[in-house]
């Protein structure tokens, strides 16, 4: 555990020192991004020896001379540890061209300081052994990520944005305090060994405490609904954070809870399970509908969300059920897509950041083009998108294919559990051909045709620290897609402190099986880029002319003629609509000779959103409005409230 420290002492300093030195901003820039990178590199090594010799590594240490403050690393913890670190290492980098405005170095010091404290935070999480030093740490991660989501807090939109998040997550943070509590309340011990002794039916009731409160932070459907304004407030590499591995925390919450309380009903599995389908389903259908190349990104970690929460689900039905494969391939499934969508989600918010930089805007709708003079930026953009839609040869295929692997061993079992594994698999079809619709969208609009605004035109992308990691994340992307066996075999290793039971020889076969899918379908791309190579090779050094399609007749084509986002992707939206209402702004052409303009704009409605805001905020601000007469000023009326408050309590103790 010593290294372990050493790694988050060394990541602390990289962002406690750099608004010391803000006045040197490229000194202060190579000291903070050098040490953060070299304590996640210790913490990265640290978290993968634990992870491959899976063990019980146990830390204390006395807080205020009355608390224990317990720390402990266990195979699941070593596996979101090396998520963390890795991502975090990445992002570090990244920010070093990305942050380079020295007009507000002060903002950038602080930036790296909260960004430090986050990473921090994170892997204490991970690691915490009893609820005070849980929640601890929780709240440390929710403070700095707030921070670091109002970093451009001018303007108004990011300081809601800043502002939402901040109430869901000490909502969400509540609901884990109640669950302590419960907890608490029964054992009448502050660690979390004592959790398993709860009664079934307390069980349950703390479960599901847990569940919203931790499915807060994951962003799980209809408690998202901070996410899609978070994420595009905070700088790039803070949204691939953010997105790529905080969220995960959640995940990892959830998982932790479940095995401390040790109570394996069928229940628990299909609330998972349905919270996971619906999450990943309506998560896409937004996306589809999202003009922002960010928000939309953002909607897509709700899907994925809901891909790992579908495999957890799978794992938690095939305990209860005593299905062991069904369990170790819905477990294992669930973990390595938490790996997964941490390395194409961060590369996809990554290229997205590098198009927020080059061009000044995220609006989907006036790019275009962009591949031509963008061409890492495009090819890595496009492999994480294939990665995101499940495709063979990347990474998003294994982790998804051991879901549905996981899904079909519960077909056979009894009719409850037949059902839930046949909407499971049916929801990660649609999901699957959802997402391939939306990139499609994206990157054709995005990167494809022609530019369609001056934005758009005179873009480079410069910036060394920007481009390696994402062509290092595009990498990993198809590696763990054509070699499978070793980061499988990661997540089963995070599976094993789960207690299931099991020998990995028997899952061999399956792991052979997605290594031969994913190597034929690499074999394919590699055919297919050899008569790219050949065809290039004929054309070089022959004069090549370019002219317009045939356009019936039509001979003055314009960049508007092209596709837009909200056209392409209209007919599904449509199909989608109960649960996806369109909202329209388009004032009629009146007259023969019109001489007013008119627009068109189109907007998905959040449903979760639409419905919180009527049927929760509306009420509860229109209740507060009426007590504002108790807020008058006079300071012997406010004593006199807290010793009424006083008193009343006393009833109570």
């Amino acid at each position: 555990m010593n290294l372990f420290f050493l790694s988050l002492l060394i990541i602390f300093a990289g962002g406690l020192f750099a608004p010391l030195i803000r006045r040197q901003f490229f000194m202060m820039k190579i000291f903070s991004v050098f040490t953060i990178v070299a304590g996640c590199i210790l913490g990265l090594v640290d978290a993968g020896s634990k992870l491959i010799s899976p063990g019980e590594y146990v830390a204390s240490f006395k807080y205020l001379k009355s608390f224990s403050l317990s720390f402990q690393i266990d195979g699941l913890s070593a596996f979101f540890l090396v998520t963390i670190f890795a991502i975090s290492l990445l992002a570090s980098i990244y920010s070093f061209h990305y942050m380079d405005k020295t007009d507000k170095a002060l903002r950038t010091a602080t930036n790296y300081l909260f960004f430090s404290l986050l990473i921090v935070s994170m892997a204490l999480v991970v690691a915490s052994k009893g609820m005070i030093t849980f929640m601890l740490s929780w709240e440390i991660m929710s403070l700095s990520s707030f921070f670091l989501v109002i970093f451009n807090y001018e303007a108004i939109e990011n300081r809601r944005a800043g502002y939402l998040y901040f109430v869901f997550s000490h909502v969400g943070a509540m609901f884990i305090f109640a669950g302590f509590g419960v907890a608490y309340a029964h054992t009448g011990s502050l660690g979390f060994g004592q959790m398993v002794s709860l009664p079934d039916t307390f069980k349950l009731i703390v479960f599901i405490l847990f569940f919203i409160g931790f499915g807060s932070k994951a962003g799980v459907f209809p408690f998202h609904v901070w996410l899609p304004h978070a994420h595009p407030a905070a700088p790039s590499h803070i949204s691939a954070v953010m997105s790529g591995v905080m969220i995960k925390v959640g995940i990892y919450g959830i998982i932790r809870m479940y095995v401390l309380l040790n109570y394996h009903s069928p229940v628990i599995g299909g609330i998972v399970l349905a919270a996971g389908c619906i999450s990943g389903v309506l998560g896409v259908v937004y996306a589809l509908g999202q003009h922002d190349l960010k928000r939309l990104l953002a909607y897509h970690s709700v899907e994925n969300i809901g891909i790992i929460l579908i495999g957890t689900g799978i794992g938690m039905i095939g305990v209860s059920s005593g299905n062991v494969p069904m369990a170790i391939l819905g477990f294992s499934g669930g973990l390595l897509h938490v790996l997964n969508h941490a390395i194409f989600k961060s590369l996809l918010f990554m290229g997205a950041g590098m198009v927020l930089k080059k061009t000044g805007t995220r609006t989907i709708d006036i790019l275009g083009g962009l591949i031509k003079k963008m061409k890492i930026t495009g090819t890595t953009f496009l492999i994480g998108s294939l990665a995101i839609s499940g495709l063979p040869p990347f990474n998003g295929f294994v982790s998804e294919f051991l879901i549905y692997i996981g899904g079909f061993k519960g077909v056979g079992l009894d009719r409850m559990t037949f059902a839930m594994s046949l909407i499971a698999i049916i929801s990660l079809a649609v999901i699957g051909g959802l997402a391939l619709a939306c990139f499609t969208k994206v990157v054709g609009v995005v990167f494809q045709g022609e530019p369609r605004s001056a934005a758009a035109e005179n873009v480079d992308e410069q910036g060394f620290s920007m481009l390696a990691p994402m062509l290092v994340l595009a990498g990993f992307c198809l590696i763990i897609g054509v070699y499978p066996k070793f980061f499988i075999l990661m997540a089963m290793k995070g599976v094993s402190s789960l207690g299931l039971g099991y020998e990995w020889i028997q899952f061999e076969p399956i792991v052979r099986m997605t290594g031969n899918i994913t190597r034929a379908a690499a074999l394919f791309f590699a055919v297919v880029l050899f008569v790219l190579i050949i065809r290039a090779l004929a054309y070089r050094g022959k004069s090549i002319t370019r002219s317009g399609t045939w356009g019936c007749g039509f001979t003055q084509p314009t960049v508007k003629m092209q596709y837009t986002g909200s056209s392409y992707a209209a007919s599904i939206i449509d199909f989608f609509r109960p649960f996806a209402p369109v909202h329209e702004d388009h004032p009629p052409i009146r007259g023969r000779m019109p001489r007013r303009k008119t627009h068109y704009h189109s907007h998905v409605n959040d449903i979760a959103e639409l419905h919180q805001h009527n049927v929760i905020v509306r009420p509860v601000l229109f209740f507060f409005d009426k007590l504002r007469w108790m807020q008058h000023g006079d300071i012997h009326l406010y004593i006199g409230y807290i010793l009424l408050a006083v008193i009343v309590v006393l009833f109570f103790v």
